[in-house]
């Protein structure tokens, strides 16, 4: 079998987040980067948003694919979004992780989709 294209989604929940750090776009956006750069993937362009009373969205568009944070300072939850494919496709459970550190959430739900098509014999 041979892989035409393959993928990872990684999808968390961070709970118990300090509640200004989840409405500081600054911060976030610097985290953001920090950690998709040190799972070696290339970012191409951010962009956040503040939004009014509060939350914050940071979209990351990534060469390998996408990354994004969603902010609820009201209940200190962040919704984290990670798809990387290619030879990059591991890197997004690395992404997620290094947001983990950053983050300090108490507490956390991961989940990880495979994404892809494989065509071949067998």
């Amino acid at each position: 079998m041979t892989a035409e294209f393959t993928g990872r989604h990684v999808l968390a929940e961070f709970g118990g987040v300090d509640s200004a750090l989840c409405d500081d776009i600054d911060r976030l956006q610097a985290a953001l980067r920090e950690a998709l750069t040190a799972a070696g993937v290339t970012i191409c362009e951010m962009v956040g948003k503040q939004f009014e009373p509060h939350g914050v969205t940071v979209l990351a568009l990534l060469a390998e694919s996408h990354a994004s944070l969603h902010t609820y300072p009201e209940t200190g939850d962040i919704f984290v979004d990670v798809f990387t494919c290619g030879s990059a496709a591991d890197n997004a459970g690395t992404v997620a992780e290094l947001l983990r550190t950053a983050l300090a959430p108490r507490y956390v739900r991961i989940s990880t989709v495979r994404r892809g098509r494989v065509s071949g014999p067998g």
